[in-house]
């Protein structure tokens, strides 16, 4: 098995990683940045963003390219498609294994990110990918003059029931709120569309079909009358869950199991550092996941310049 090491590993190749290697390798730094698929994150799969400064609107995949052409520019080592085995960050150097490689390094930059919580309801797991699908972007396009379900009031959630839309004859989002917690800017747009109706103080309890989804059973939280919604397609955005499970438990995690860092992103393990959705902070946005790769390989260098020999006086 080959064997790397370098001063720095990235974990993950989103908007943080990539913007920890562009920021790492400016510091002259060895670096190498590994993910589990391709490089891009979760926001390659986003149709387009409008809240990235500067771009006004632009394609998710787009934007990520730029990020990744910028990242070559500097000359980082890219290991896409690694099936990761272990990864030990208590030791020294930190030790990470995969399917194609063994990697060694001084620092080690967390930027796994994060993936869509599930409902946790009988029927979303056996139906996933027969129904339930947690990216619009991917799937909508199956649904075409067909119903869909959307559940969640956040940004991620109403913006997907507005995208789905340009497909489904019909789109109801169920959100156990009577209100959204999306930007008013995007509630407007929301409220605004005829195909979109909003089923409020409502929570799925079950994914129901036969080769298909064709309903979801909903429970009001505040009359607990229960009752059928057809249906031919279900999408949770509930929120997120961070992509920990190779390290869990070896630095200090929330309750919600993202990672704990200072304001330098530094975790409770010296020498690791975690940047954006993986880590726990009040915005997860592409825009705060690049600021937080610039933050944590700044201080990673600064971190590396002290573990240099102090020069023997003579």
């Amino acid at each position: 098995m080959q064997k790397y090491e370098f001063d720095t590993v990235i974990l993950g190749g989103g908007p943080a990683g990539l913007a920890a290697g562009i920021y790492a390798s400016r510091g002259a730094v060895s670096t190498a940045v590994l993910d589990i698929s391709m490089f891009g994150g979760q926001p390659s799969n986003y149709l387009e963003l409008e809240n990235y400064p500067g771009f006004g609107t632009v394609g998710g995949y787009d934007l990520m390219e730029k990020f990744e052409e910028h990242a070559d520019k500097f000359g980082i080592q890219k290991f896409p498609m690694q099936e990761f085995s272990k990864i030990d960050l208590l030791s020294s150097p930190k030790h990470i294994v995969t399917n194609e490689a063994e990697f060694f390094a001084k620092t080690v930059i967390i930027a796994t990110g994060a993936q869509p919580m599930k409902l946790g309801v009988p029927g979303e797991k056996e139906f996933l990918g027969r129904g339930v699908s947690y990216c619009a972007v991917c799937d909508g396009a199956f649904y075409k003059d067909k119903v869909v379900t959307v559940v969640g009031g956040g940004n991620a959630a109403v913006e997907e029931a507005m995208y789905l839309t340009k497909f489904a004859s019909k789109v109801y989002l169920v959100h156990r709120r009577d209100e959204l917690r999306a930007d008013k800017i995007v509630q407007e747009r929301a409220f605004k569309n005829d195909k979109l109706e909003f089923i409020w103080n409502s929570v799925v309890l079950e994914v129901k079909g036969g080769d298909l989804v064709d309903s979801v059973v909903l429970k009001n939280v505040k009359t607990d009358e229960i009752s059928t919604l057809s249906t031919n397609g279900v999408f949770p955005y509930i929120g997120m869950t961070p992509n920990v499970e190779l390290f869990n438990g070896q630095l200090e995690q929330d309750s919600k199991g993202f990672i704990v860092t200072d304001e330098t992103m530094k975790t409770s393990v010296d020498g690791v550092y975690a940047v954006g959705d993986v880590r726990t902070t009040p915005l997860r946005q592409v825009i705060t996941a690049a600021s937080d790769g610039a933050v944590g390989a700044v201080y990673a260098v600064k971190y590396l310049e002290t573990l240099k020999e102090v020069p023997q006086r003579v």
